[in-house]
């Protein structure tokens, strides 16, 4: 078994505090500044997250397709990463700054300087979590690598979601928009800094026999035939979600239909017939642990959005305090670091699967308790808060790892890997989940008439607020903890797998 370096681990893990600058910047803060400071509609904005989160579902793909076939000296999934930094640093200030345009004017920079962020950190973040699963072959060292890399996660979380409030004041001086521009130029300069890091530290030690008779440009062709396949079922759940009416809900019913449908034909097609991406697209809709994973993405990147969406307002609104965001989201991240560090050692004695159900269930009720914390008891909301979040801090480990054991299981059982495939699909869904639990804050605190320009539309949002921070998202937990039940890669099977994969290996090498 090789051991990783601890140096590696952590050279690894700064890449995701890097990547998460970004991530959790614009999860925490993006909609509170578009509403708030630059001046867009709740009801705007919330549109505004679920277009960008469409246009994922093909950049993912695309991107994951494109990782799989680089090669390079550095290997496939590295050089990506020192590519894209420069940009990801520049659209994050872009993101937050507010040129004097129209109320149109404001929305079309939005899109573009949103769908920009979203490109630039599909092009890094695809390849990023792809090198995970080729940085070792051993299972156990890649729950061990997973732990460090969300410990990075947060520490990045950490910076950008508990300073921002107080850099904000700071260079901005009672102007947020200013604030807002040069605290961006500070991460963005980190940012770029530790992507080299994790670049220059790491290495790629699995190689992936990919089967590819196709070119990439010919595969991109093909993915293009079967882009309706994508964007349609997308299409459909964002209509429906936005505006909730009887005909987006017969337009989705017969969307998922029609791609039933379609998905039954595929898979009785003959291997030898089919194209490399429609092999691909049946090796994944024929893996059930990667089905349910990426059902469990979805689900616990809409219970943490949700959550980390509202808190925002909650502290600024309902608290009262605008300068407790920054503080209250140290203590989460504070927390969620001893979580992620906690998760391998629990794994091991109680296995990922049961971990998984144990924690969404047990993070769930502290998030339905905070409903009954009275409104001023700020003691009483950071330590239910915290409670609720050590657990959920576990979420996102185990989902990247046990997707790594789901990527496993689909070279064991079809001789063929698409590792890029796999994780940009993960990460899609991750940020699907995000931008739906964006736009699900907006459109609940709409429906309570909320307008972030006038403050007496405030009073009569409070118990969306209040729900936002509670019920919602804990119904989000009790259903990831069902859905759990049904997966079926025990601690047994992934010995198994991983024993007959690296037989495989050493037999192609000798």
């Amino acid at each position: 078994m090789h051991k990783l370096a601890i140096g590696e681990k952590l050279g690894y893990a700064v890449g995701d505090a890097a990547a998460n600058l970004v991530w959790r910047g614009a999860l925490a803060y993006l909609a509170v500044f578009y509403t708030d400071t630059y001046g867009i509609s709740a009801a705007a904005a919330a549109m505004l997250f679920l277009v960008v989160r469409l246009s994922d579902g093909v950049t993912d793909i695309i991107m994951g397709m494109i990782a799989d076939r680089t090669e390079t000296r550095w290997g496939k999934f590295r050089p990506w990463i020192l590519w894209s930094a420069p940009a990801l640093g520049l659209l994050m200030v872009l993101c937050f700054t507010t040129p004097n345009f129209s109320d149109t004017g404001k929305l079309i920079y939005a899109y573009i300087t949103y769908i920009g962020l979203t490109l630039a950190y599909t092009i890094n973040n695809v390849p990023y979590s792809a090198l995970m699963g080729v940085i070792t072959p051993c299972d156990t060292e890649r729950t061990s690598l997973s732990s460090y890399r969300l410990a990075g996660a947060f520490a990045g979380g950490l910076l950008v979601m508990g300073f921002l409030p107080d850099l904000v004041a700071y260079f901005g001086q009672g102007d947020d928009a200013q604030g807002y521009q040069l605290t961006m130029y500070v991460f963005a300069a980190l940012l770029i800094a530790l992507m080299v890091i994790t670049f220059a530290t790491t290495k790629e030690r699995v190689s992936l026999a990919t089967e590819r008779k196709l070119s990439l440009g010919r595969e991109l062709t093909d993915l293009l035939k079967n882009l309706p396949f994508i964007i349609l079922p997308l299409l459909a759940a964002t209509l429906f979600f936005y505006y909730r009416g009887i005909y987006s809900g017969i337009f989705f019913f017969c969307v998922l239909i029609g791609m039933w449908l379609v998905v039954k034909k595929l898979l009785a097609i003959p291997a030898e017939r089919l194209t490399g991406t429609q092999r691909d697209m049946v090796d994944l809709l024929t893996n059930k642990p990667w089905l349910i994973m990426l059902g469990m993405g979805f689900i616990t990147m809409m219970y943490n959005g949700i959550k980390y969406g509202v808190i925002a307002y909650y502290f600024k609104y309902y608290m009262g305090d605008e300068l407790l965001t920054g503080k209250y989201f140290v203590a989460l991240l504070v927390v969620s670091i001893l979580g992620a560090l906690a998760t391998s050692p629990l794994a091991k004695r109680l296995g990922k699967q049961r971990l998984f159900i144990i924690a969404l269930t047990i993070s769930g009720l502290f998030t339905v308790a905070l409903y009954w914390v009275p409104q001023g008891s700020v003691a009483g909301i950071f330590i239910i808060g915290c409670m609720s979040e050590f657990f959920a801090a576990m979420l996102p480990t185990l989902f990247f790892t046990m997707l790594g054991d789901s990527a496993d299981y689909s070279e064991w059982k079809n001789h063929r890997r698409a590792t890029g495939l796999i994780y940009s699909a993960g990460t899609f869904v991750q940020k699907t989940g995000g931008g739906f639990a964006g736009a699900l804050v907006l459109v609940i605190l709409a429906n309570y008439g909320y307008n972030g320009m006038d403050l007496t539309t405030v009073s009569a949002a409070l118990p969306g607020m209040q729900i936002l921070m509670s019920w919602v998202p804990a119904a989000f937990a009790f259903a990831g903890a069902g859905l759990m039940i049904f997966y079926p890669l025990n601690t047994q099977l992934v010995k198994t797998v991983t024993a007959d994969l690296t037989a495989r290996r050493l037999s192609v090498t000798q």
